[in-house]
């Protein structure tokens, strides 16, 4: 990284800093739970490795700045899990995997100042993941549903809610609605021991396989999917969806 950076390094490198190289480490990091899912350790093993580039990259630039470097994160990282791994690490006693949780989050929130139980959870999340990281951290102190029949009532609550604002002709309060039973559904994913983001990608997943079967079925005809109607593309689409049954 050191010869990237330097004087006769690389003209994209020298140019970067940390704002710009943010985005890369998010991609990054989604390639990296992408080949985790699909379960191929040798894609793992490359995006870690790209993951880790990109790492190495923005502890340097900050580095430069004198404000720290890689060594340095490697020890707080050190230290943070030592100190919230006090049963590991000190006389602290837990029983079981969700007492683990519950004292990290207390741990963590001493560290952090927190004022409030949801403090911290960041905003820049991807938006299903966040709302299902604020209802997990929620239930935690009881605000939560008993079981996923009471959830299921909430989200045809909120169904009855959009379509009276819909009829009422209101079309902020009806996006206000759709957000909540957005919310509604996550939550129901989540008492159903499901989580909501990993849900939609298999559901985006399976879409897109199906549509290119359409594409594919219309290639056969000589056709693309710009010059089919939508009625011929739709009943493609129920055959496909009635073999996949």
């Amino acid at each position: 990284m050191a010869a990237l950076r330097g004087l006769h390094g690389c003209p994209w490198d020298a140019e970067q800093t940390p704002e710009t190289m943010g985005p890369y480490l998010v991609d990054e990091a989604y390639e990296v739970a992408e080949a985790v899912s699909a379960g191929e350790p040798d894609a793992v093993r490359e995006e870690l490795g790209d993951l880790l580039f990109l790492i190495v990259f923005l502890a340097r630039l900050y580095q430069e700045r004198g404000e720290f470097d890689l060594g340095d994160v490697a020890r707080k990282a050190a230290e943070k899990m030592i100190r919230r791994h006090p049963h590991v690490f000190g006389a602290a006693r837990v029983e079981g995997a969700d007492q683990v949780v519950g004292r990290w989050e207390e741990i963590k929130a001493d560290e952090d100042g927190r004022l409030g139980l949801l403090d911290g959870v960041p905003r820049g999340m991807p938006a299903l993941a966040r709302a299902h990281r604020l209802s997990s951290r929620a239930a935690r102190v009881g605000f939560d549903w008993p079981g996923p029949a009471e959830v299921w009532d909430k989200v045809r609550e909120e169904l009855g809610e959009i379509r009276a604002a819909q009829e009422r002709s209101r079309p902020e309060q009806v996006v206000g609605e759709l957000g909540d039973l957005l919310f509604a559904l996550v939550n129901l994913l989540r008492h159903l021991g499901q989580n909501a983001e990993e849900v939609l990608h298999r559901a985006g997943d399976k879409f897109q396989k199906r549509f290119e079967a359409v594409e594919r079925r219309l290639e056969d005809q000589g056709l693309r999917p710009e010059q089919a109607t939508a009625q011929e593309m739709n009943r493609l689409w129920d055959d496909l969806k009635r073999g996949d049954d």
